[in-house]
């Protein structure tokens, strides 16, 4: 066979595995409003071009035999998304429901190899129906017990967390084994209505708890970024969800030994806005939207929430100030009053840590009522949970600036970067409280003391406030040398610009140990 011959029959091959599942089951998927796995590889990549990986991969039999499984339900390999290099793996719906085989996660592991080793980042298209169990294959029943050898998926997963970032888009079902790659993964977004993941899908729940129950009530999106909190964003559709990685990785470097990109911006850093002197109520007890200060804040208004619906009463965000990444860690007063709970604690921690591992400075912007109090919350674990958030800002390295808008009270005050936590720059607004608590709580829990168990007048109440809340004075804490200064709110975007680039080559030195340990 001639050279001509040979390459004839290499392009009939790979067409013939560019048909993927076949016809029918491709207009099946275009049915249900996804993409297939190629068109979701061709979105992703710099005009659709990459480099595929593993394309001639088979489900194998004992003797060698090759099953009709087009690269083996799943689609390796890499190329530039804006001009970077990623690494990515779509999995094939079309191809036994895009279930994990043995090829398929040989391929896979080599892809994953090849982003640790080249430091690129590793996204993953996640459409299966989870681990391959296939008992009509005609393989060997002994194949079974290839089980044992399994599972070196999620080792590797953890081992490259914190050295590139890990994104897995939920595009479709991740069942059992593939639902543990968006739990391990750092940016998990969501296909509304269609994108879902379980350790058990409805079928193995039916077989082992008798329960009826449909893929997206078990684990669907709303599920999953408002009450678990393992997604964090839920989009519209396959383009959009392929645009939010895009957006996601154009904040992170390639890898952790590097810095963020830097993009051009004509945001003047110094740009001042009267809106920023009229956000906040006269009284403390009253909402307003945090949202509305950050918008105020980066650059050219535009920032990346992160888990939104979940946690609500913190918000976690990347933005821009002067074209620089930055993480952005608000209280949201809009919502419980910005108070802090086992949920936000959380969310809060596992951004921290991201950012942390990734070189992006952390920005805190304070107006906290304190931690949650009570037997639900006690219960849930809220210390352990608090705990988690504390430990992961004590543990911060990166530049961490603080200002502090309005209430910082209690624990809240030293979660969110409070002055015995090192920020680089902590400045505060002139409506800044900072206490143990506020003047009604003190009142509550020293008034009735002070009155015999009883209940105060509440106009001698009014006046112990009142009292109580003169001696709350941002300019006492600034005349201890407690905050670096007081500042006019207009100029809180240069601040937070002048304190990055005070910190930008931060060095920390700790005491050596092999790690820390966090409460979990």
């Amino acid at each position: 066979m001639s050279m001509r011959e040979r390459v004839a029959e290499l392009e009939a091959r790979r067409a013939k595995i560019r048909e993927m599942g076949g016809a029918e089951r491709v207009a099946r998927q275009h049915e249900r409003g996804k993409l297939t796995a190629r068109e979701r590889m061709a979105a992703l990549f710099d005009a659709g071009e990459w480099f595929e990986v593993g394309m001639h991969g088979r489900q194998m039999g004992p003797a060698g035999e090759r099953s009709d499984t087009p690269a083996d339900g799943v689609l390796c390999g890499f190329g530039k998304v804006e001009g970077r290099m990623v690494c990515a793996a779509a999995y094939d719906f079309t191809v036994k429901g895009g279930s994990i085989g043995q090829t398929g996660e040989e391929k896979v592991t080599r892809l994953r190899k090849m982003a640790l080793t080249g430091r690129w980042p590793m996204v993953w298209l996640i459409d299966s129906a989870g681990a391959r169990i296939d008992p009509s294959s005609g393989h060997h029943p002994d194949e079974l017990s290839l089980f044992a050898g399994s599972g070196h998926l999620f080792r590797e997963q953890v081992i490259m967390s914190g050295v590139v970032p890990q994104v897995a888009a939920m595009v479709g079902p991740g069942a059992a084994g593939t639902a543990y790659i968006p739990g391990l993964a750092d940016f998990v977004p969501m296909v509304k209505d269609i994108g879902s993941m379980a350790l058990g899908g409805p079928p193995l729940v039916k077989a082992v708890t008798g329960q009826d129950i449909d893929e997206q009530t078990l684990g669907g999106s709303k599920v999953h970024s408002e009450v678990s909190g393992v997604g964090d964003a839920e989009v519209k559709d396959d383009h959009e969800c392929i645009a939010l990685v895009k957006k996601y990785l154009s904040f992170m470097p390639s890898s952790a030994d590097e810095a963020p990109p830097v993009v051009p911006c004509h945001d003047p850093v110094d740009r001042r806005d009267d809106a920023l002197l009229d956000l906040l109520p006269e009284s403390t007890r009253q909402a307003w939207d945090m949202y509305a200060l950050i918008k105020l804040l980066v650059d050219h208004g535009e920032y990346l929430d992160i888990k939104k619906k979940f946690g609500r009463s913190i918000i976690t965000c990347l933005g821009r100030i002067g074209g620089k990444s930055v993480g952005i860690v608000a209280n949201q007063p809009k919502h419980l009053g910005g108070i802090l709970e086992n949920d936000s604690a959380d969310k809060a921690a596992r951004f921290i840590q991201i950012c942390d591992a990734f070189n992006i400075p952390l920005v805190f912007l304070q107006d906290v009522p304190g931690f949650m109090v009570g037997s639900k919350v006690e219960h849930a674990g809220i210390i352990r949970h608090g705990a988690k958030m504390l430990h992961a800002m004590s543990a911060a390295t990166v530049p961490k600036i603080t200002v502090i808008v309005r209430k910082a009270y209690g624990a809240g005050y030293y979660v969110m970067c409070g002055r015995a936590y090192e920020p680089d720059l902590i400045v505060s607004w002139p409506t800044g409280e900072v206490s143990v608590m506020g003047a009604e709580g003190m009142v509550g829990i020293a008034g009735k003391k002070l009155f015999g168990g009883g209940e105060p007048d509440p106009e001698v109440k009014a006046q112990l406030v009142g009292l109580i809340q003169k001696n709350i004075d941002i300019y006492k804490v600034a005349g201890w040398g407690l905050v670096d200064d007081v500042i006019d709110p207009r100029d809180t975007r240069r601040a937070i610009a002048w304190g990055l680039e005070l910190a930008q080559h931060k060095r920390v030195e700790r005491p050596a140990k092999k790690r820390g340990v966090m409460p979990v």
